[in-house]
């Protein structure tokens, strides 16, 4: 069962393109087919991000060991749907006008947020590899990808500010995002009291 976990998320995942690819054949992407499409492409890659995010949690919380697995492919795939998104963005909106993409990123909050979130999703994906966790050890390869955490958040500031009028789901997005983070907090503070007391006088 857990040798075929791996592969079916890994379909399951693809869904969602699929999905956008079939809407698009058909001519289901609205009024606005470019805008359409990069949000959607966003969207993912927001709930990607924080399902990647979740894994640890579900594990301490469920004893699911399995699960931990999946947790590199999760965030490799919030990088490939951050990638497209940013893919779109540039190729199909700005027919690749650097400059005004560069204008874009100086004027407009939400695409500076953007922009910074995938800068530093880059060294994470490009860090992800087995070799790379070899090469950098593994308490600066942890300490490098606690970046998710900021990138998390750059992500929801960068949703929130430009939905600019319905909020309701960036706000759903951030408290999940609040969650997961209050959680790797005291779960942080509970390990570093346990190692504390194990190591009192006397014991």
């Amino acid at each position: 069962m857990e040798r075929r976990l791996k592969p079916a998320v890994f379909l399951l995942c693809l869904l969602p393109l699929a999905w956008l690819a079939w809407r698009a054949w058909s001519g289901d992407l609205g009024v606005n087919p470019v805008e359409t499409l990069n949000r959607y492409l966003g969207d993912w890659a927001l709930r990607f991000l924080l399902i990647a995010l979740a894994v640890t949690p579900v594990r301490k919380v469920t004893g699911w060991a399995a699960v931990m697995r999946l947790r590199r492919m999760l965030g490799l795939y919030a990088f490939f749907y951050v990638c497209l998104h940013l893919a779109s963005y540039v190729g199909i909106d700005l027919f690749f006008d650097w400059s005004a993409l560069a204008k874009d990123i100086v004027k407009r909050n939400y695409i500076t947020l953007g922009m910074l979130a995938f800068l530093l999703l880059v060294p994470l994906a490009v860090t992800s590899t087995n070799a790379m966790i070899r090469r950098l050890g593994g308490r600066r390869w942890r300490r490098l990808h606690m970046l998710v955490y900021p990138i998390g958040m750059l992500g929801v500031a960068h949703y929130w500010m430009m939905v600019k009028a319905d909020i309701r789901e960036p706000m759903l997005y951030g408290a999940i995002l609040a969650v997961l983070l209050g959680f790797r907090v005291l779960d942080r503070v509970r390990r570093r009291s346990g190692a504390a007391h194990a190591a009192a006088p006397g014991r």
